[in-house]
């Protein structure tokens, strides 16, 4: 039996924590065994030790007596502190025996290793769905209450969890408190390093036991396998659409409320989405970080990568439920079936003409602007869409387009 399995033999039968030791359970029971004796006076709910009371009880003062020294940021406990000095110091403190990983905090580490042994101990009692991690069964189970608890005190939006909350915030603050420690790239979302830090290594530990597709984030393993099982579980409370995906969701809700908090410092442009902001600062930068490894080409986006290489595999994985044609794009899939449906949802804020796919609202826009990108390299003449380019040059060539 290997040495990380048999850690977490020893887990508590009362609350399903893990301990490393029998010993260090043995002590852990105690604390069950003898109740839970300390008493908030604000809010009646029980601890077993005195410290934890002290450490609850900040929560009703704001209290927050450990403080920073190196950026003045406090916290209610000092765990959070010795935590939060982790994204300083660049210190991962807790590594996996058996992949090698480094981890800043040890729940992270005992979290991750049930990757290595796919125990999934934390149920949902109303779906019955199993997750390795405590935390996704909360974020879970907010799928099925609707609940959002964590409200931003600037701009009042609300989050389902504290941690996606504070990450929220540096929107509005501007902090990138975690660094690429290769690059030296800074973001801020410690996720969005995480994913980053993949573009370096290639590294992609989660594996679909279904199809076998390997990826870099577990949210983008979990989100795949709603491919298999077209599962929906989240919906609009507008007009009751559902999708697969939260980020669908909330790309989605922009069109009924038309908001777009994200805003490009560059050339001022606006999108509904942090990671859109992202991918279109590329323009600017010219950076194209994602390679195919077939023929080389490069893109600014991961999603234009994973277009393109079915290119090469010929894979159509999005099927019409009208006429079974199949597409190897999901965007390319629902202009497609606008055809059916004969909605026109992209509609040009200049004269007002309607379109069933964002690409030709585009191609149209550039009748308003002259914008011209395709230039004849014969004779000079500019076109303002690729089509009407590629009819001219057979005038020169004689080759069909």
């Amino acid at each position: 039996m290997t040495k990380e399995k048999e850690e977490l033999l020893y887990q508590c039968d009362i609350c399903k924590k893990s301990l490393s030791s029998k010993g260090n359970l043995a002590v852990h029971k105690r604390i069950h065994a003898r109740g839970k004796q300390y008493n908030c006076d604000i809010c009646d709910k029980s601890f077993s030790q005195k410290s934890s009371l002290t450490n609850h009880k900040y929560i009703h003062t704001g209290e927050k007596p450990n403080q920073c020294d190196i950026c003045g940021k406090s916290f209610s406990q000092k765990s959070h502190l010795t935590t939060h000095k982790y994204t300083h110091t660049g210190e991962k403190p807790n590594q996996c025996d058996i992949c090698g990983k480094s981890f800043s905090q040890k729940s992270h580490l005992s979290s991750h290793k049930y990757i290595h042994t796919e125990q999934k101990p934390y149920n949902c009692d109303i779906c019955g769905k199993s997750f390795s991690q405590k935390s996704s069964l909360s974020y879970h189970k907010s799928v099925h209450t609707g609940e959002k608890p964590n409200q931003c005190d600037i701009c009042g939006k609300s989050f389902s969890r504290k941690t996606v909350l504070t990450s929220h915030k540096s929107i509005h603050t501007g902090e990138k408190p975690y660094n690429c420690d290769i690059c030296g790239k800074s973001f801020s979302y410690r996720s969005s390093l995480s994913f980053h830090t993949s573009v370096h290594t290639g590294e992609k530990p989660y594996h679909c036991d279904i199809c076998g597709k390997s990826f870099s984030q577990r949210s983008y393993l979990t989100a795949h396998e709603l491919t298999h099982t077209h599962e929906k579980p989240h919906h609009c409370d507008i007009c009751g659409k559902s999708f697969s995906q939260q980020t669908g969701l909330t790309y989605h809700k922009s069109v009924h409320t038309g908001e777009k908090p994200h805003h490009c410092d560059i050339c001022g442009k606006s999108f509904t989405l942090l990671s859109s902001l992202t991918s279109h600062k590329y323009i600017h930068t010219g950076e194209k970080p994602y390679h195919c490894n077939i023929c080389g080409m490069a893109f600014s986006q991961k999603s234009s990568l994973s277009v393109h290489k079915r290119t090469h595999t010929g894979e159509k994985p999005y099927p019409c439920d009208f006429c079974g044609k199949s597409f190897s794009s999901r965007s390319s899939l629902t202009s497609h079936i606008y055809l059916h449906t004969g909605e026109k949802p992209y509609s040009c804020d200049i004269c007002g003409k309607s379109f069933c796919g964002r690409k030709y609202l585009t191609d149209h826009k550039r009748i308003h602007t002259r914008e011209e990108l395709f230039c004849c390299d014969v004779c000079g003449k500019p076109f303002s869409h690729k089509s009407n380019f590629n009819r001219h040059r057979y005038i020169h060539t004689r080759e069909k387009p």
